[in-house]
């Protein structure tokens, strides 16, 4: 299969050039070492697996030695299998000048990144990436960061086809994980099962114990039906038979192995009574299709769950959008105890871009009039609008426009 190229390449290589180790953390399957592997095509990279037992045992033993044999400049995979590593990571990196002399990839879990940030401080660069874009499917790259007026806009809308539901929902009901994509549905289907069997079921009983695996996996499906609601631990933890508590350290190791986002409700000392619970979303949509049994993009997309899915997907494109940009953005929800919501808060440069994200192709213009609770509250408004199924860019007023969801 063809290479595609990865919208953190750039953010990498930049990190590369100034750190001496980088971490790229993310699900299983999502890339990472394919990424990293393309990137040393043609330099004298070693490269190991800490999956390999081999390996892993020699690294846990006796991390001098490991990196007599594995020598600088390397890629190590899977490296929360060996936390034994960082000290001598650690004093590798002091003993020279060499920039991106390390390379890591981990999937993340608490007690490593924890590790991670003790011992490598201000000596490793942290990535993210996530399953693929629609950007990344499509060959796409934007010039220039995600602007929400009305004439950046309109400058995307000419490198694209028109919006369309049902390829949106074919994108939805495929994800973003590699393996899958142009595989028929069987497949497809066969892989999900697999990849819930051995690589979650592992990491869970690795990073937490979990050896429940019949109650994890209903828990899986109870997270899966409650997509783009805000978390509801007492119900997770009635579909599973399990207590709340549990319910939350499960759903917190799942975050930690990036299976699940969730999105945190915007705080502000000014606005009294806001909500702190957090809404629920998959990092990949396909993997929570396939858990709630929808079989095929059609069904997904007339079924009661489409408006949830579209919503799961147009904030997991906005996450990944700012996770490889050079803006940094906070990404929040609205909601006050009179039960205002307002989808998504993105906050950049003190500025809240407030944003609505609905199915429809004709959304009702007059959502927008909630985003003034903004300039009661005196916080500074952007551009923003509503992400909906239309095809072009239309303007609202002066700040707000309907935005088709695959210009983000």
């Amino acid at each position: 299969m063809a290479y595609i190229r990865r919208e953190l390449e750039r953010k990498f290589l930049k990190m590369n050039g100034f750190f001496k180790a980088v971490l790229i953390t993310g699900a299983r399957q999502v890339g990472k070492t394919t990424m990293l592997k393309h990137l040393a095509e043609g330099t004298n990279r070693t490269y190991v697996s800490l999956d390999n037992a081999q390996a892993r045992e020699l690294a846990q033993s006796d991390p001098v030695l490991f990196f007599q044999t594995y020598k600088p400049p390397v890629l190590i995979d899977e490296v929360q299998k060996a936390p034994e590593l960082f000290e001598q990571i650690k004093l590798l990196c002091d003993e020279t000048d060499e920039k991106g002399l390390i390379w890591l990839t981990g999937s993340q879990q608490y007690a490593m990144m924890k590790r991670v940030r003790e011992t490598l401080a201000g000596r490793i660069g942290i990535l993210e990436l996530f399953g693929l874009s629609q950007r990344e499917k499509g060959g796409l790259v934007w010039e220039g960061e995600l602007d929400f007026s009305l004439a950046a806009l309109q400058e995307r809308q000419r490198l694209v086809p028109k919006n369309d539901v049902v390829k949106v929902f074919e994108q939805i009901w495929e994800g973003g994980m590699p393996a899958v994509l142009g595989v028929d549905d069987e497949l497809r289907q066969e892989y999900y099962n697999s990849y819930i069997d051995t690589y979650l079921m592992r990491d869970v009983a690795e990073a937490g114990g979990i050896t429940d695996t019949v109650r994890f996996r209903k828990f899986l499906t109870g997270c899966a039906a409650l997509v783009a609601e805000p978390v509801s631990y007492r119900t997770l933890a009635e579909t599973a038979d399990i207590t709340p508590p549990t319910a939350k350290e499960w759903l917190r190791m799942l975050e930690g192995l990036h299976i699940v986002y969730l999105l945190q409700p915007y705080s502000n000392n000014l606005l009294k009574r806001l909500s702190k619970t957090p809404k629920l979303y998959f990092c990949d949509t396909g993997l929570c299709a396939n858990l709630s049994m929808w079989l095929t993009p059609e069904v997904l997309r007339m079924g009661a769950a489409s408006g949830h899915y579209y919503e799961n997907y147009v904030v997991m494109e906005l996450v990944k959008n700012y996770a490889y940009s050079r803006a940094k953005a906070n990404i929040t929800y609205y909601r006050d105890s009179n039960a205002k919501e307002i989808d998504v808060f993105i906050e950049e440069n003190n500025r809240i871009h407030p944003l609505e994200i609905k199915k429809s192709a004709n959304p009702d213009k007059r959502e927008v009039k909630k985003y003034e609770l903004l300039d009661k509250a005196r916080l500074t408004r952007g551009n923003g609008g509503i992400v909906c199924m239309c095809e072009e860019p239309i303007p609202i007023d002066t700040r707000n426009c309907l935005i088709p969801s695959n210009l983000i």
